[in-house]
């Protein structure tokens, strides 16, 4: 007889997805408001975009710490100290009549978005039958999914009608539903150990996110060269370095690294950050051209990219409960190969997009990711010992938030240059640049597909086939 999903596990599922879900949702629906902010606070376009590097770059330190935090801290703990955070974050950022004052608050949803993250998908492997993690999994991408596809229609509805500040009074119920029922769902099955932090790693966590964030969030402005891209990455670089020396002569590290020996594994990890620069990059790329090329609408480009958008969200669950019956080979090949063929044609394409065009592809691209995204994630940790899924999962969860500034960062930089390069009108140099970014983005996909091709169909392990 197949085990069921205990009430109180989807309570607790819930209770952290809906918090993961404001994480998302609030970092995409502030894009919108970039030249609203820009005029009332009279800062630079290099300054608001401080909204959101500070915030990734606060969640991506963040998500390595959740591994040893989960094996520290009761879990129901951690939840409740995530929660208030976000909230007493949300609040400093809608009563917020000084610049720093929005930068802090961001800073403060950062710690809380960057605990919360894991939280969902540790429960979901710990706690719920093998039998249902593949569609499980995928409820918990469909909730992180869902709110990008709507973060930024959204955030412009709010804007034009209400004000800025009303898309943090509007998640404070969320948050508070959240606090509810995790508070009363969430158990404690794991056995809780006493570790220590290390500083140093902790230190070389920050230089490496910090140093490779702000160089991939400045490449459009700035010289690769300065010090703020070049020297930036340099010391991205350089903490990373650091970093893996230190946790192999630690017993207990901050994050177990030593997981990425696992070949397998590694090669989903770096499939799921691959499809990930290319799903957040694609996003960039075609709302802009929308607006730039076709001369459409910021409302008319919210709903072009909406159906794909939510028809990959939604597809989730029902590709976690395939992965579920047939294996990981169908849904994770499929939907690369989908994706794929979505970049081809985009690409051959991508001078003479209509919205027409662009609603098609992106349908065929978004039903790729929704067959092969989360289920990448779902296979990789299940090649993982159980001790091991909690350095796993922050591993991923941590390549997704990177993966987020990096593809963004890339993409702008690519369609900038073409921009800025020679005396072409706006939209040509638009349409030629989204075509240089729609071929990068293409390799990336072709990469992705021979790696997980390589793991999925010739595993090293061939236990796993």
């Amino acid at each position: 007889m197949t085990e069921k999903i205990s009430p109180r596990v989807l309570g607790a599922v819930v209770a952290t997805g809906l918090m993961s879900f404001c994480g998302v949702i609030v970092e995409t629906a502030m894009n919108i408001t970039f030249p609203t902010l820009m005029q009332e606070f009279n800062v630079s376009t290099a300054m608001v975009q401080w909204m959101t590097t500070i915030y990734l770059l606060t969640v991506a330190i963040m998500v390595p710490l959740s591994a040893i935090l989960k094996k520290r801290f009761r879990t129901k703990q951690l939840f409740l100290v995530a929660n208030l955070l976000f909230i007493v974050g949300l609040g400093l950022d809608a009563v917020a009549t000084y610049f720093p004052i929005l930068l802090l608050g961001r800073v403060v949803q950062g710690i809380g978005t960057g605990i919360a993250l894991p939280l969902m998908f540790n429960i979901i492997l710990e706690q719920v039958p093998v039998a249902k993690i593949g569609f499980m999994m995928g409820i918990g991408t469909l909730i992180t999914a869902i709110a990008p596809a709507i973060g930024p229609t959204f955030g412009g509805i709010v804007v034009s009608t209400l004000g800025w500040r009303y898309i943090f009074i509007f998640l404070l119920p969320i948050l508070v539903l959240s606090l509810v029922i995790g508070l009363k769902c969430i158990q404690q099955k794991s056995t809780i150990q006493q570790m220590s932090f290390d500083g140093l790693s902790i230190l070389f966590i920050m230089a490496t996110f910090a140093g490779l964030i702000i160089g991939f969030s400045n490449m459009g402005e700035q010289s690769l060269f300065s010090w703020l891209v070049g020297g930036a990455f340099i010391i991205g670089l350089l903490g990373l370095l650091a970093l893996v020396v230190r946790s192999q002569r630690l017993t207990t590290p901050i994050i177990n690294l030593n997981v990425l020996r696992n070949g397998d594994f590694a090669g989903h990890v770096l499939s799921f950050f691959l499809i990930q620069i290319t799903a957040l990059g694609l996003s960039f790329i075609l709302p802009n051209y929308i607006q730039l090329v076709n001369h459409s609408s910021a409302t008319a480009a919210g709903l072009v990219v909406l159906p794909g958008a939510l028809l990959g969200a939604v597809f989730a669950p029902f590709s976690g409960r395939i992965l579920d019956r047939l294996g990981p080979k169908k849904p994770l090949l499929i939907g690369s190969t989908l994706a794929l063929l979505a970049l081809l044609l985009f690409s051959f394409l991508g001078r003479t997009l209509n919205d027409g065009l662009i609603i098609a592809f992106y349908l065929i691209f978004m039903v790729g990711v929704g067959l092969a995204y989360g289920n990448i994630m779902t296979n990789g940790l299940q090649l993982l010992t159980p001790a091991e899924q909690a350095d796993g999962n922050a591993i991923f969860t941590t390549m997704q938030q990177f993966a987020g500034a990096m593809g963004t960062a890339i993409v702008a930089a690519i369609i900038g240059q073409s921009q800025n390069a020679g005396h072409m009108k706006v939209t040509v140099a638009t349409a030629i640049g989204s075509q240089h970014a729609f071929y990068f983005l293409l390799s990336l996909l072709v990469i992705e597909l021979i790696v997980l091709g390589k793991v999925i169909l010739w595993p090293l392990d061939k236990s796993t086939q």
